[in-house]
């Protein structure tokens, strides 16, 4: 924690309360605290008692008549961006990107790290709207602390807690070691589909939305790897520094983009690309005439058995396999072919996984013959847990 830089938002809850001691602590580890109040948090903790602790102005308002607070200076300054507690009511605008605030202003500027504290009633925690809501904000790359479980301002005794100002410390500490783990390392991944042209207008492809691709690379960035995500056509944006994006179409240009990629760490081919591309390329559209159309395929060259056979010592290659029967046996067997490290396996048997959600459900086999599976989780959380498995390997 010594001479991080953390930028603290604090929203309405009476977990809010909390937060100078939080700040304190934060300081003693060896912090800088920059805070951001919203003013219904105004209700439950003073600017005067952060601003002591902190010793730095406490903001609350995007102006007023003398000054402009700079937001997005201010999420380019933090290391990390903390919101605790973070209330039902900020998480949804986080989730949906409203902007009404100077801490709302600040956060979708933000090129930082965001962590957040949720602190709410168990009813409202437990809501549909909220496990929603949370998911979103995972899936744009937010790191979710967990609740405690306890007594509520309510009388009620749940999960909602904000956790402990110690926790937190804890959790961000934790955060910075692990954000440490992957410097230094050039890392490979690719993600969503490839579009194998027909004619100027039709394509074949298939359903990746390239979210499993660009919430790993997002992880891996997280701990401290330099990225190049080379992707096939996606609706996600990809602005985070640390990461190199390269934009394809097809899956010879994904095949150019990842073979002259070869000063690697580690590859991690996570996209859905076409096994078959049509011989032939119409110029034209092709028009309607007659009932049938024929069109020939060819194979599509191979970017995981070539990096595969390409592997240097020291570097590891990573393989997705997404099946519908037999799963297990071809992902062994893709694992053995392709000389990966490693194959993670989607199934589409598996409700809420697989192409277009934001949940996902995996098996992980490994080399010497271990395996690992994981429950349904966001993409983001699935994310962890290979990258974790891809540490364990290093």
């Amino acid at each position: 924690m010594a001479e991080k830089k953390i930028l603290l938002g604090i929203s309405g809850s009476i977990a809010a309360y909390k937060t100078p001691i939080l700040v304190r602590q934060l300081i003693k580890a060896g912090a800088e605290v920059k805070i951001i109040i919203t003013p219904a948090a105004t209700d439950f903790v003073s600017r005067l008692s952060l601003s002591t602790v902190a010793k730095n102005p406490v903001l609350t308002d995007l102006f007023d008549e003398a000054s402009w607070a700079n937001h997005v200076m201010l999420g380019r300054w933090a290391d990390v961006m903390l919101v605790a507690p973070l209330s039902c009511n900020t998480l949804g605008k986080m989730a949906h990107g409203l902007c009404d605030n100077l801490l709302m202003a600040t956060y979708l500027s933000a090129t930082c790290p965001v962590i957040v504290a949720p602190a709410m009633d168990e009813d409202m925690w437990h809501h549909p709207t909220t496990k929603s809501n949370l998911t979103l904000l995972e899936h744009h790359g937010c790191h979710v602390m967990p609740v405690n479980h306890g007594e509520l301002a309510s009388g009620l005794i749940g999960e909602g807690r904000m956790a402990e100002p110690e926790e937190i410390v804890a959790y961000l500490t934790h955060y910075f070691i692990e954000s440490q783990q992957l410097k230094g390392k050039k890392v490979l991944v690719t993600a969503g589909p490839t579009y194998e042209a027909i004619d100027p207008v039709r394509f074949i492809g298939n359903h990746s939305s390239g979210k499993m691709g660009y919430a790993l690379a997002n992880e891996l960035q997280m701990r401290g790897a330099d990225v190049t995500l080379v992707s096939g056509p996606v609706s996600l944006s990809q602005k985070k520094q640390g990461i190199h994006l390269v934009e394809v179409n097809s899956a010879e240009q994904m095949y150019e983009a990842c073979l002259s990629n070869g000063g690697y760490d580690i590859a991690v081919m996570s996209a859905a690309v076409a096994d078959y591309t049509p011989v032939e390329v119409a110029k034209e559209k092709i028009k309607k005439a007659g009932d049938e159309l024929t069109i020939t395929l060819k194979r599509t060259k191979d970017i995981l058995e070539a990096l595969g056979k390409k592997k240097k010592n020291g570097q590891l290659v990573i393989g997705f396999a997404l099946e519908t029967e037999n799963e297990s046996e071809n992902a062994v067997q893709k694992l053995q072919k392709k000389n990966a490290d490693m194959i993670v396996l989607n199934s589409l048997r598996d409700e809420g996984a697989g192409f277009g959600h934001n949940t996902n459900k995996v098996k992980i086999y490994f080399k010497d013959g271990r395996k690992k599976e994981t429950g349904l989780k966001s993409k983001s959380e699935i994310a962890k847990q290979i990258v974790d498995s891809i540490t364990e390997l290093l």
